[in-house]
């Protein structure tokens, strides 16, 4: 059983070692939204511990968010004044343990993925048309 424990931790590896920095991006605002899906489960059935748990990894996953942001941009301004909101209502979800604040933050991270998965998409679409040229995402890493 470790073996095949230890294939897929492998794997997961490789994934995220090979990954472009979109498809990084669209694996973080994932994770993201599970552990606020998860938190409210938690917070529904009454599991205080694992609603903090959850809280807490998605407040790392923005913090990571924001510290991707090249802020050479506006963009990157912007998206770091929505991210230092969810964070400061993630922050407040876990003190409260609110439901609402985490579906809050949650329907900002869904459309956020939406956003970035067609800008991806539309990015990958463009570099094949050129040749291979990226045309696409600013972020650092």
């Amino acid at each position: 059983m470790s073996v095949n424990i230890n294939a897929y931790q492998q794997y997961r590896n490789s994934t995220v070692e090979t990954a472009s920095p979109g498809a990084l991006l669209l694996m973080l605002y994932d994770a993201a939204i599970q552990n606020l899906e998860g938190a409210k489960r938690a917070i529904e059935g009454n599991d205080m511990a694992g609603a903090h748990n959850y809280l807490t990894r998605a407040q790392d996953i923005v913090l990571e968010l924001m510290s991707t942001l090249n802020m050479e941009y506006q963009i990157s301004k912007s998206l770091w004044s929505l991210y230092d909101y969810l964070y400061r209502q993630l922050v407040q979800a876990n003190v409260k343990k609110s439901v609402e604040l985490v579906e809050e933050v949650y329907g900002f991270m869904t459309e956020l993925r939406d956003t970035w998965r067609e800008a991806v998409r539309k990015a990958g679409r463009t570099a094949a048309v050129s040749g291979g040229k990226s045309q696409g995402i600013c972020m650092e890493g």
